[in-house]
């Protein structure tokens, strides 16, 4: 049986994923292949170097230096005034490159314990490009640059962006690379059934929520009979509408616990 972690997307509610992941580690569930994209792909590459129990320890010390450092947590709104001074983005991403190069111990996806694929929306191409070798954190940080919010990446000569653009959960790269046993790790989001906007502001919100959802909808109804597919609970009683957003440190451990007490039911009764 090959086994797949898909992680998609979500920004600060990413930390779900620690959650999941640790139960899965736990329950001594190995991949032979992870896929992220977004901040899945951040937290995809760090399963992939150590899928153990101790490597997720070491994903968890990374959102708290990311907590420390402000990233994916400040308030875009205290930044807006930069927008006169970068015109396309509001924050810089050297900030997560410096963390991603304390803490994530190998340089390229070669060097990986698991096979790792993420992926990011090209601006020549208006395309996915999922990436898979070579080296690795310019991939990771093209895959969770939000438009707007951080500048493009550059590659080779082209431009990326956020992976969630194109593959906002990429259940459907797991089953074409093979895998029999996918494990989807959502953010909570989808758990959520969307409702006609009443207000001016959730018109943009919901037409956002379809743009990202459609594809993985379409993608799970079209799973062969003979994959087996567990989409894991987040355990949370609410979740925002946005991916992007700011909080404090303790509200996204208590996400992570709420995925982890969740999960761990799950998988207990599997």
């Amino acid at each position: 049986m090959t086994t797949a972690f898909v992680l998609g997307g979500g920004g600060v509610l990413g930390t779900t994923q620690i959650g999941m992941l640790r139960a899965l580690a736990e329950q001594g569930i190995r991949p032979d292949v992870v896929l992220g994209t977004s901040i899945g792909a951040l937290n995809g590459a760090f399963v992939a170097a150590n899928p153990s129990v101790e490597g997720i320890t070491a994903l968890a010390d990374l959102w708290r230096a990311m907590g420390s450092s402000g990233i994916f947590l400040e308030n875009p709104m205290r930044s807006a005034a930069r927008i006169a001074r970068f015109r396309t983005h509001i924050l810089s991403s050297k900030p997560l490159r410096k963390v991603i190069d304390e803490h994530l111990p190998v340089d390229t996806f070669e060097e990986l314990d698991v096979d790792f694929q993420c992926v990011a929306a090209c601006i020549e191409t208006a395309d996915a490009q999922w990436f898979s070798s070579g080296e690795l954190v310019d991939p990771v940080i093209a895959s969770c640059t939000v438009p707007g919010l951080f500048p493009p990446v550059v590659i080779d000569g082209r431009h990326y962006l956020d992976g969630g653009l194109v593959h906002s959960i990429p259940v459907g790269r797991a089953v074409q690379l093979g895998a029999d046993r996918i494990f989807v790790l959502q953010v909570g989001r989808v758990e959520q059934p969307l409702t006609p906007p009443r207000r001016p502001w959730e018109v943009g919100i919901v037409a956002f929520e379809i743009g990202r959802r459609h594809r993985f909808v379409h993608e799970m109804a079209e799973i062969p009979d003979d994959v087996e597919v567990h989409v894991l609970p987040s355990g949370a009683p609410e979740t925002p509408s946005v991916a992007i957003g700011y909080g404090r440190t303790s509200r996204l451990t208590a996400r992570a616990e709420q995925a982890y007490a969740a999960s761990s039911a799950y998988l207990a009764d599997l």
